[in-house]
Order: C-alpha cells, then sequence, then structure tokens
C-alpha cells in the first residue's frame, strides 16, 4: 500500500513542473492508493489559494476539482483521521528536529497509522521524516 500526500495529488490534478513524472508513476502504480480523508480539505485550500494567487483560472480549478473527484472516487482509498492520528501528529510536531508542519505531520501519522510500506509525497521534509520511521519515499 502507497500512501499519497496532498503535494502529489495536487501535482496529479494541476499542471505544475513535477505533474509528467507523477503522472508516469500514477500510470504504472498497482499498488493499492491511500491518503487521510482531511486530503480533501487541504487539497480544496491548495486550489483557492492557487486561484487567489493567480496561478490558476477557476474554471482550471474546478477542472482540477473534478479530477481529483474521480481520483478519490475510483482509485484513492481515504481514510478516516481518529483523534490518536491527531494526537500522533502532535507529537511528531512537538520533535522541533523533525521539521514537520502541522499538515505533514498528519499525513505521516495516517501513514503510520495505516502500516503504509510507502509514501508518494513531494515534500522534501515529510520524505526524510517518512525514512526515518522506515516508511520508503517514492523518488519520481
Amino acid at each position: 500500500m502507497v500512501y499519497v500526500d496532498t503535494s502529489v495529488l495536487v501535482t496529479l490534478c494541476v499542471n505544475e513542473p513535477m505533474s509528467a513524472a507523477v503522472e508516469r508513476w500514477y500510470r504504472t502504480c498497482t499498488e493499492e492508493l491511500t491518503s487521510a480523508a482531511w486530503c480533501v480539505t487541504e487539497f480544496a485550500s491548495a486550489l483557492g489559494i492557487k486561484q487567489r494567487t493567480a496561478q490558476i483560472s477557476a474554471v482550471q480549478g474546478a477542472s482540477a476539482w473534478q479530477a481529483f473527484e474521480r481520483l478519490c472516487a475510483g482509485d484513492l482509498r481515504l481514510l478516516p483521521v481518529e483523534p490518536s492520528t491527531f494526537h500522533r501528529a502532535a507529537a511528531l510536531t512537538l520533535d522541533v528536529s523533525t521539521g514537520l508542519r502541522a499538515g505533514d505531520a498528519l499525513h505521516l501519522a495516517s501513514a503510520l497509522d495505516a502500516r503504509v510500506g510507502a509514501i508518494a509525497t513531494l515534500d522534501d521534509v515529510l520524505a526524510r521524516n517518512a525514512k526515518q520511521v522506515k516508511i520508503k519515499p517514492l523518488e519520481f
């Protein structure tokens, strides 16, 4: 099972510098893909930021949202976030040596709870921390 963080989901649905590489991985991936249900909110936030900063248009945002919904309906299993997962994420962020922000800590805690073997992320801090807890970050 591969945990997919929001940075990869956005890159799959919005044209970004790493989109071609991420799409190649996605097309050839045969493992089950999973993410925390909170990625829905984080994805919507990323689209909002991109629209407010004129990185994408409203039409592009709507198209990206539709692509994301199709991805969630067909290929991505969304995991509930339990209170214990929030506490695990809090402990990760309290350790200042991790450099993790709240959202990435929640992804890592969710990946740990799901006992995944690999994580798909474009975030270097999250990838480094995943490696520390024996979750293999994928390379694109």
